[in-house]
């Protein structure tokens, strides 16, 4: 899938979730995919969380 054809989608389900259920729901189920994103890609391996630790701390090294 590419990542247009998934960001369609993502678009689609919160404009269905706004209209459907309203503001604050849709910002709701915005937030809880961004959440499990997030958890899949540490799962994955493809988020190293120390190193966004570090970053967000301000000991992130160039």
């Amino acid at each position: 899938m590419s990542h247009t054809v998934a960001g369609a989608l993502l678009g689609a389900v919160i404009a269905f979730t706004w209209v459907s259920l309203g503001f604050w729901q849709a910002l709701f189920v915005g937030l809880a995919m961004l959440i499990g994103a997030g958890v899949a890609r540490v799962l994955d391996g493809k988020l190293d969380l120390r190193g966004l630790l570090d970053v967000v701390r301000g000991r992130r090294s160039s």
